[in-house]
């Protein structure tokens, strides 16, 4: 079968980056041998820099000692099944105590996880081979019938899956070998590596029932879990990849207030803490003991810009609107420098298929007012609501506010509470404001909030060729051909869609200076969530 990757030349430094970044990653020799010879490189060459590099990483990193790290959540709903982890504090235990058939590097691009290989002819049916050798924290070996189950289980509306929307267009997995598993799909979707390499398609048992006792493949055995207060994890001794974990225990809490997470950083009662405020960072690296962590990931605040009423069906105003914002200096101003300036469309230059060559929609008053001008608005005050959970909507709000002035144009910003703006008034109000997090894939981001038919297309926007280019790029294969869509893709929303998307955020951890390994996976801080089996604590 052909491999689903295409390979393409690496110099020196692309592969040293590689190689890194895999070896952060928990890579053994052999997946970065494999990874280089994919990228082009002669296998002789990628072996020996393979063994050089996985020596001087050894080397770097240590074994021992104990962390607590704090999220920003904690509640009695609290699960370890994989299945129906709902926010930050249950993916980061899903990383610790399991594995996925695949895991997302650091543009998001699928690699070999329990699975050491993946083929596809048609990006329908696809052939996963098992690694061999893994075994759960019981002890029972890893086999196709586990990966049937922690698959299909998401499929049955009586397990309540948060993934079921994505599994149910899983026809089939089936064993096709006593170490391979084949999984066919109901129309052709290149990205299902992504999908599964995501935290609620972890690989669990067959047959469980009971996830209490956290029992998968992954680099730590549950010790403790007390939902709404804490789990400590201990490092699994018989973790399938070559000395790996570092630390010897791992404790996760929950602490909802950021100004409190900060304080028992600085106070070292913990040693990692995810979710920083921009305008804590100044205290935090004032401690000679303490950095932030930053990853440019995709969070975004947008105006949402409703097609189906006024302003927002008059192609004018969205124009016009879209030239007021002075993106650069939100950035400065709002997110006081840790965020990327964005093109009103919502694929973050890290991504892969991110549209590079996407021309930048510039700050320009002048165009603006003439947009407005032909708008032809009513004299009336157009409200736009906004509320501090869309983070850093209303400096938005009040700054657009000021420059639509300018053009005569007045904006009545309204500020709505936090408890309940998503249920009471997101996408129901002429504009306002949203807040997305990242999603794995293009596909994924752009199916959830523009396809026509999405319940969360913010806009209410419907573009037919939109869909029929979206449905066509999910299932090419030619990475080539589908990076030239998805740029089609990212062009149309930016010059024909209804929000006006200004800036990513970064997410911003702060951690002890003692602390090491991070690397950014632009899913969220903390390594989107998987730090567990890639930080050790320095001499």
């Amino acid at each position: 079968m052909e491999n689903n990757h295409v390979p393409t030349l690496v110099g020196a430094h692309e592969s040293s980056q590689l190689m890194k970044e895999a070896l952060n990653r928990g890579a053994t020799r052999r997946d970065v041998v494999a990874l280089l010879t994919a990228a082009g490189m002669h296998a002789a060459l990628a072996g020996s820099m393979a063994t050089a590099a996985a020596a001087a990483h050894a080397q770097t990193a240590r074994k021992g000692g104990r962390i607590t790290v704090a999220g920003s959540t904690g509640a009695a709903s609290d699960t370890l099944d994989p299945a129906k982890q709902s926010n930050g504090t249950d993916y980061v235990r899903g990383f610790m105590f399991y594995n996925g058939l695949t895991y997302l590097d650091g543009s998001l691009t699928p690699q070999p996880q329990l699975a050491e290989e993946f083929t596809t002819r048609d990006a329908k049916t696809w052939v996963f081979k098992l690694r061999k050798g893994v075994t759960f924290h019981d002890g029972k070996p890893l086999s196709p019938q586990d990966v049937i189950f922690s698959i299909m289980r998401h499929k049955n509306p009586a397990t309540g899956s948060r993934a079921k929307t994505l599994a149910d267009q899983i026809e089939d997995v089936a064993a096709s070998g006593p170490n391979e598993v084949t999984i066919r799909l109901a129309s052709p979707n290149a990205d299902l590596p992504v999908i599964l390499g995501t935290y609620h398609f972890h690989i669990v048992k067959d047959g469980t029932t009971d996830f209490n006792a956290g029992i998968g493949t992954g680099p730590y055995r549950l010790k403790e879990f007390r939902p709404g207060v804490r789990a400590i994890g201990v490092r699994n001794e018989d973790y399938w990849k070559p000395n790996r974990p570092f630390i010897d225990e791992i404790e996760h809490v929950g602490i909802a207030e950021e100004t409190a997470r900060v304080n028992s950083l600085l106070a070292n009662e913990i040693d990692l803490a995810l979710a920083i405020d921009p305008r804590s960072v100044a205290r935090v690296t004032a401690s000679s003991q303490h950095a932030i962590f930053e990853t440019k990931a995709g969070p975004y605040t947008d105006l949402v810009m409703r097609r189906d009423s006024a302003p927002g069906n008059n192609p004018d105003f969205v124009q016009g609107m879209k030239c007021l914002f002075n993106r650069g200096q939100m950035v400065r101003q709002i997110m006081l420098g840790h965020g990327v300036v964005a093109n009103d469309q919502p694929i973050h230059p890290s991504m892969r298929f991110y549209a590079k060559g996407l021309k930048q929609r510039a700050y320009d008053p002048d165009k603006a007012r003439w947009h407005l001008q032909r708008a032809n608005l009513s004299s009336a005050a157009i409200p736009m609501v906004a509320s501090p959970v869309a983070a850093g909507s209303i400096e938005i709000a009040l700054i657009l506010q000021h420059e639509a002035r300018k053009a005569g144009v007045n904006l009545d910003v309204r500020r709505m509470p936090s408890d309940g703006y998503w249920a009471q008034h997101w996408m129901k109000h002429p504009m306002g404001f949203g807040m997305i997090q990242p999603r794995p894939s293009v596909d994924v981001m752009l199916s959830l909030f523009f396809k026509s038919d999405a319940p969360q297309n913010e806009a209410g926007w419907k573009n037919e060729k939109f869909d029929q280019l979206l449905l066509a790029a999910r299932g090419e294969i030619d990475d080539v051909k589908r990076g030239r869509m998805y740029a089609d893709l990212q062009s149309i929303i930016s010059e024909e869609g209804s929000l006006a998307i200004p800036y990513f955020m970064s997410a911003l951890d702060g951690h002890n200076r003692k602390l090491r390994g991070l690397s950014p996976i632009p899913l969220g801080g903390l390594m989107g969530f998987s730090f567990a089996e890639h930080v050790w604590l320095d001499a």
